[in-house]
């Protein structure tokens, strides 16, 4: 969980450096957090192999990482 979570702060920086269109916060806070939780939580609750629940839990790490760097960009820029 800690690697998804350095992945999702990877994945925050190279998103905000990637993507220059103004997008409202709300709609990107439901997806940095809602698709790799759901997707994670189906993961971990559908797995039949311990490999597959790791993974789940790798791609569940990956919200509160990518959130955090969007949260300290937030707060950087004033908003």
């Amino acid at each position: 969980m800690l690697v998804g979570t350095a992945v999702g702060l990877v994945a925050g920086i190279s998103s905000i450096l990637l993507v220059n269109a103004t997008i409202r916060p709300d709609v990107v806070i439901a997806v940095v957090i809602a698709v790799p939780s759901a997707v994670g939580m189906l993961l971990i609750l559908f797995s039949g192999r311990r490999w597959v629940t790791a993974l789940g839990a790798f791609i569940l790490a990956i919200a509160p990482g990518w959130f955090g760097v969007l949260v300290v960009i937030q707060v950087v820029h004033g908003a």
